[in-house]
């Protein structure tokens, strides 16, 4: 019996009140602890564990999560990941397997697909279906595999940093299982293809090729580079998004037909990297992979082998991430458009990507600082104005609280930054930040994206990233000085974080 199973199942063993036998009374379904941080009664029949637990229970095909049942019906890469992340602290064995099921769909040359598709799926549950993407023919070239049909663009590498983080939850079960030395080589060719043939800028970074690879799809830090591509018809494809989702959320038509020229192009191309009219350095795309660089190197470590030279490259591009992507003036960190001028430009447009290597532990103190200065300020105005982080700048032309990844809050962007505010010993921001996590993901029935200002859900409900982080947030409440994602120690001196 897994722990959603015992958690949904101790209705019986709840003293008066609804509490566990012996466990301390709280006030209503939670408390706080001494320190004066909220408790979350976590078995309490209805309360929000169980509700999350419920919501990744739902959503289980038997050997991976859905994002959302109706919206999302397949395995998408980045939220398998965050999924994986909750995942661990009601099963672990679920977990393991979320990861396993999708390193099964990589590819030969390295890349994991942003989805892999349920055979059982009509293919007019979703758009661009496997018919559209014809991995297994288009994709033969780049090592597509022939028994699953995928995706051809990638998704934000978070999938070391999820493995170690699987790891941690049983090392026991891990060890029995052979988990790590099953995926670190996977983990291992998926960096190597990051580093070497997504480096489209040569400056050492990795490039989207596709704004649905950064995973913000319709950010208005895409609207730039996008103007330079000519939209296929509108009445050349049907969306199914539409369906389960209001329209004013979603993106538009003619961003729509951006982002289907681009994936045509890609895929008529045979999903042969460069020289495409797409290619954007974004700063949360690489911060992951940074985050997950040390969490590979942790792996190694485990697996017998030193992880020296893993950190020390995830300490290198860490200083290109800065060289190449960090505004001092604005305090934050802004995507680069490779193809603009020469060398490249920054997009001025601000982002809640901008913000995600506060998830760094070896990010110098002053960009540290700075960071949490823009967060609190009036672009995103985090504890004032907004409660959770929007997706986009506040002040800007084209913020938008409903409209997808144009201003509504996520809960893996919230998450992410509420792990850097930890680390970085922001402790007053990451109790409340986290905090306003758990109330609105409860008030908002576990949605996809939220209304900065009232928690207002939009998108899908039931969300499955929502539900797993959710869940981290309620398990692991990290000390002070050690990193929350388990990948080294922060330090705050003015060269930064761990050196080893």
């Amino acid at each position: 019996m897994d722990r959603t199973t015992q958690l949904t199942a101790r209705r019986t063993e709840l003293a008066p009140g609804g509490r566990p036998s012996g466990a301390p009374a709280t006030s209503g379904p939670h408390g706080t602890n001494p320190s004066g941080t909220r408790v979350y009664d976590p078995v309490t029949p209805g309360s929000l564990h169980v509700r999350a637990a419920r919501v990744l229970d739902a959503n289980w095909t038997g050997t991976s999560t859905v994002p959302s049942r109706g919206l999302y019906p397949h395995q998408w890469s980045w939220d398998s990941a965050f999924i994986a992340i909750g995942l661990r602290h009601i099963s672990p064995l679920r977990a393991q397997t979320e990861l396993e099921t999708l390193l099964d769909a990589q590819w030969a040359d390295g890349r994991i697909p942003h989805i892999v598709f349920n055979p059982s799926v009509p293919f007019d549950a979703y758009f661009p279906s496997p018919d559209f993407w014809r991995s297994t023919t288009a994709g033969r070239a780049a090592g597509a595999p022939r028994t699953v049909q995928t995706s051809g663009i990638v998704q934000p590498p978070v999938h070391a940093l999820a493995a170690w983080l699987v790891h941690l939850a049983d090392p026991g079960l891990s060890r029995a299982r052979g988990f790590l030395s099953r995926v670190y080589p996977h983990l291992a060719a998926w960096h190597r293809y990051l580093l070497h043939r997504r480096d489209l800028g040569g400056g050492g970074l990795a490039s989207v090729v596709h704004p649905w690879e950064q995973g913000m799809d319709n950010s208005p830090a895409w609207d730039a580079p996008l103007a330079r591509i000519t939209p296929v018809p509108a009445r050349s494809f049907r969306r199914a998004d539409l369906a389960h989702g209001a329209p004013e959320d979603r993106p538009t038509d003619l961003d729509y037909g951006r982002y289907v020229r681009l994936a045509t192009e890609y895929r008529d191309g045979g999903y042969a990297d460069g020289g495409g009219p797409f290619a954007v350095e974004d700063p949360a795309f690489n911060a992951l992979l940074i985050a997950s660089e040390h969490a590979l190197a942790r792996i190694a470590q485990e697996l017998g082998a030193p992880g020296t030279a893993r950190h020390a490259r995830a300490e290198r591009l860490t200083g290109t991430l800065i060289d190449r992507l960090w505004d001092p003036v604005e305090g934050m960190f802004f995507c680069r458009d490779v193809y603009a001028g020469d060398g490249g430009a920054l997009i001025p447009e601000r982002t809640v990507s901008g913000l995600v290597p506060l998830l760094l532990p070896a990010l110098p103190r002053d960009v540290a600082a700075a960071l949490v200065r823009t967060l609190r300020g009036p672009h995103f105005s985090l504890g004032d104005a907004t409660r959770l982080v929007p997706s986009y700048d506040l002040l800007g032309e084209a913020f938008d609280p409903h409209r997808y990844w144009r201003g509504p809050a996520w809960f893996n962007t919230g998450w992410l930054l509420e792990r850097g505010l930890r680390g970085h010993r922001e402790q007053a921001d990451a109790d409340a930040l986290r905090e306003a996590l758990l109330d609105t993901a409860g008030t908002s029935d576990f949605a996809e994206y939220v209304d900065p200002y009232t928690g207002e859900a939009c998108g899908a409900v039931g969300f499955g990233w929502t539900a797993a982080l959710i869940l981290d947030l309620l398990h692991d409440h990290p000390g002070q000085g050690v990193s929350p994602t388990g990948t080294g120690t922060f330090d705050t001196s003015d060269k930064g974080g761990d050196r080893g």
